[in-house]
């Protein structure tokens, strides 16, 4: 297993510290360790589409097969950018056996616990010495492009997976990172939650019962509690909050008592009255994310779209 080094301990420890102290948790905290993992595991079990809709299988399916037939013949490496626990691109890989004879995977996530599920899980499908498990800050990783030659030949046909990370990033933050990772050539297959419907605040609020459940507060509460922090010190809210044109749902936790913690042996003071951002989760359009994507040299040239209008898979090329 490869750590890159925007995984290195005092870096995330810094990161921590300084997030907390102005009251934003970066979303990779919440991945991070082996509790973090089976309760966010749990939560995508219990409540994403992927998981619990047919229909929402198929489109991965269909965007799977319809990624098929270029450079077949010719070895390719598949690339999970926040893979996960694997289970899409485990369900891509026999489909890529069908047309490639020799195939790698680099399951890529920051959660070192992530990494080590989809690994074990793409072995039902490849040897090990063809899977090589990356833990890295997508976000804080200049450098992506220049390890992945380091793992696989520069030469081989590459496939990029980035799916349900785009509601979890600033579009701004990630998009230049995938466009600087990405060679000519490249295909990336991305999904996106999506807000149903024509009006897209009520379609945020319909789906807003999908954060607001049992099974992603514990997963919440239970980061705080890493910390020390006991859940009576304050209450999770949920809500929808603007920016720059795009809805997102967020989740804060309300402080009722101050409450102080130690995290890598420095204090951090948690005010009575103030607010610690938990979580936010961007929801798009299908026309949304294609201005976002072009902003940044993108173009869709495939897309996949449940019928329920909730989710979309893309296939993505540099313009």
């Amino acid at each position: 297993m490869i750590v890159h080094i925007s995984h290195a301990p005092a870096a995330v420890q810094r990161q921590l510290i300084d997030s907390l102290r102005i009251g934003q948790v970066p979303p990779k905290f919440l991945y991070d360790g082996e509790r973090q993992t089976e309760k966010w595991l749990a939560v995508h079990r219990a409540h994403s589409p992927s998981r619990t809709d047919a229909g929402v299988q198929s489109i991965y399916d269909l965007a799977f097969d319809e990624s098929l037939g270029q450079a077949a013949g010719e070895s390719v490496c598949l690339v999970g950018l926040g893979c996960g626990g694997g289970q899409k691109d485990t369900r891509y890989l026999p489909r890529l056996k069908s047309v490639h004879p020799v195939i790698d995977y680099v399951p890529c996530d920051v959660s070192e616990a992530m990494v080590k599920v989809a690994r074990k899980a793409a072995a039902a499908e490849l040897p090990l010495e063809r899977i090589h498990p990356l833990v890295c800050d997508l976000a804080n990783a200049p450098d992506l492009g220049q390890l992945l030659d380091a793992i696989v030949s520069p030469q081989t046909k590459r496939v990029f997976t980035f799916f349900g990370m785009i509601p979890n990033f600033e579009p701004d933050v990630i998009l230049p990172h995938l466009a600087a990772t990405l060679r000519d050539g490249d295909l990336l297959l991305l999904s996106a939650n999506l807000a149903p419907g024509d009006d897209y605040r009520r379609g945020v609020e319909a789906v807003l019962p999908q954060y607001d459940n049992a099974e992603t507060c514990d997963w919440l509460l239970s980061f705080l509690e890493g910390l020390g922090v006991p859940r009576t010190a304050g209450q999770l809210r949920f809500g929808i909050e603007e920016v720059d044109g795009l809805l997102r749902i967020i989740a804060d936790f309300d402080f009722v008592e101050t409450h102080k913690s130690s995290v890598a042996g420095e204090s951090v003071e948690f005010a009575a009255g103030h607010s610690l951002r938990l979580f936010f989760s961007y929801r798009h359009t299908e026309q949304i994310l294609a201005k976002c994507l072009a902003k940044h040299c993108f173009d869709v040239v495939g897309s996949q779209i449940d019928f329920s209008g909730e989710e979309g898979v893309f296939r993505v090329k540099q313009a």
